[in-house]
């Protein structure tokens, strides 16, 4: 798994030209939904297929999509899926769908874009994306924008790969999520990483950090998101930003401050 992962959210009509070019600077993971109110994974197909004939295996490749419920959907714009079908059968839609988009036979990834309206259409959600998988149309599953005691209960009903929310200022951190999530054995993807976070970035120790490393304080906060087990999505759109989120790996360790800003940004002294 890429320890970061190309957001495609918002980017509209540029969205085939910049999944290309981050796929081109060395991003190796895509994450996209099937929700055109805020994504055009049709575009974003458009930009896979284009770098898959400049010679990209698919084998490097890890897509990751969602599944968006209607209530998450821009009911003036082309629905993916039948509304007025069973959930299972929205969700079974929805795959076919990305499947098309992104001109692949099998997506690494889907996710629901969150829990659904009520807890037994949560799990007929999940049981459809079980099926998905078993029928290798799909590989890890998870769930995005969910809270602790939401996942807790789901994680007694099925198997959660992934989860991916906002890990930022807002909601400090999310860390009953990401705890949940360390001792599940749980990926966690956060988004809204440096967006949410201007705090974070404008703060001593992160600007110490980078003045020391010789790298901005954005790199930091990436870095530190992976040294914590933590994947970052970046959703630049800037292409000198696509190289630079890219370089973030190989920059520093478990320098002591790492440490004591952990702690600190947990509350703990």
């Amino acid at each position: 798994m890429p320890k970061i992962i190309y957001g495609t959210a918002w980017k509209k009509d540029r969205t085939a030209d910049l999944v290309y070019a981050a796929l081109k600077a060395g991003f190796r993971a895509i994450d996209t939904a099937c929700q055109p109110k805020h994504y055009r994974e049709d575009l974003v197909g458009v930009g896979v297929q284009r770098a898959l004939a400049d010679g990209l295996s698919r084998d490097d490749l890890y897509l990751q999509t969602k599944f968006t419920s209607v209530d998450g959907q821009d009911r003036t714009q082309p629905l993916p899926y039948d509304d007025t079908a069973p959930v299972a059968t929205q969700v079974a839609q929805s795959v076919a769908r990305s499947l098309s988009n992104l001109g692949v036979e099998a997506l690494d990834a889907v996710l629901l874009h969150s829990p659904l309206r009520t807890r037994a259409a949560t799990l007929e959600a999940y049981a459809a994306l079980e099926a998905e998988r078993a029928a290798g149309r799909v590989g890890r599953l998870g769930v995005s924008n969910v809270g602790a005691d939401e996942l807790r209960w789901l994680l007694g009903r099925v198997s959660v790969n992934v989860v991916q929310n906002r890990w930022y200022e807002g909601n400090g951190w999310d860390w009953e999520v990401y705890d949940l999530c360390r001792s599940e054995g749980i990926e966690y993807q956060a988004f809204w990483t440096l967006t949410g976070s201007p705090g974070l970035l404008a703060s001593r120790p992160v600007r110490a950090l980078a003045a020391r490393q010789g790298c901005t304080p954005q790199q930091v906060v990436y870095r530190l998101c992976q040294l914590w087990n933590i994947t970052p999505l970046c959703g630049t759109t800037n292409e000198a930003h696509m190289r630079e989120a890219l370089e973030v790996e190989g920059l520093f360790g478990d320098e002591p401050e790492v440490a004591v800003l952990y702690k600190a940004m947990r509350g703990e002294t």
